[in-house]
């Protein structure tokens, strides 16, 4: 391990951000690429970015409003395309982070930088498309009407924790894909498995007993419901929230260390 990578395994938390900061350029310089393929003909972009929510908000609300009729508190099509829109913000940061690395090889190989730089833009390009999705939530407030609280104002909160417990995931897979490739072909299977875990789409009490205090257990859940929270419900934001907030920094930490630890490794694995 080189001296520079020695140091790097100690630092998580502010060093990790002091690292991201100082390679901002080049983090910039990997979402843009992406970006630019994206939303090459802008249209096809905001497509993209609409298409994947949009579309399973469509399906779900025919499920729950007109065959299994469930009392979501709120008109269905917001309520799901609001956890919808979150919950691919997640899915789509991850399933690009997971080969970040291993789509890079000649990069990760041949070239020294940071290469958490990878797996990080792969986060930022997805919240690129999630502030494009939100723009059509913001269209179904006004068309249900819904006032906007004060408890908006947290909304921020709620999409900080969300990137550092998504950040902290795609570190992990990022580099667990260069050490296990299968990784990469199981990951739809486990999102797809992770998203009905996760209550997008009906509330938790709708599973109860045991079920439903499994399903609290799972990150996701709190970060989906805060979403609601804010922006609907104008409430605040629950305990269970504030304690996935310091779940996610101490994953993110650990991660991190993982990640940091595994780099020297990735030449010869990628």
């Amino acid at each position: 391990m080189t001296a520079h990578n020695a140091a790097a395994t100690r630092r998580a938390g502010p060093g990790a951000v002091r690292e991201l900061i100082g390679a901002r350029e080049l983090l910039w310089s990997f979402v843009e690429r992406d970006l630019i393929v994206r939303y090459r003909t802008p249209i096809m972009g905001i497509a993209w970015a609409l298409a994947t929510p949009l579309l399973q908000m469509a399906m779900f609300t025919v499920v729950f409003t007109r065959v299994a009729r469930v009392d979501v508190g709120m008109p269905y099509p917001l309520y799901a395309y609001i956890g919808l829109a979150a919950w691919t913000l997640t899915a789509a940061a991850l399933r690009e982070a997971t080969s970040s690395l291993s789509s890079n090889a000649v990069l990760v190989t041949k070239v020294s930088f940071p290469r958490a730089v990878l797996p990080i833009a792969a986060v930022c390009t997805a919240l690129m498309d999630f502030a494009v999705a939100m723009l059509l939530a913001a269209v179904l407030l006004w068309y249900y009407d819904v006032g906007i609280g004060w408890a908006a104002l947290l909304l921020p909160l709620v999409l900080l924790v969300q990137l550092a417990f998504t950040a902290a995931l795609a570190l992990l897979l990022a580099a667990a894909n260069l050490f296990w490739r299968d990784v990469r072909h199981l990951f739809d299977l486990f999102i797809g498995v992770w998203m009905f875990a996760t209550a997008v789409v009906y509330p938790v009490q709708l599973a109860g007993g045991r079920l439903g205090e499994i399903l609290t257990l799972n990150p996701m859940t709190h970060i989906i419901e805060a979403y609601r929270d804010v922006l609907v419900r104008d409430r605040a934001l629950s305990a269970g929230f504030g304690m996935v907030a310091l779940v996610s920094l101490a994953v993110l930490a650990g991660a991190w260390t993982v990640f940091r630890r595994s780099e020297r490794r990735f030449a010869e694995l990628a």
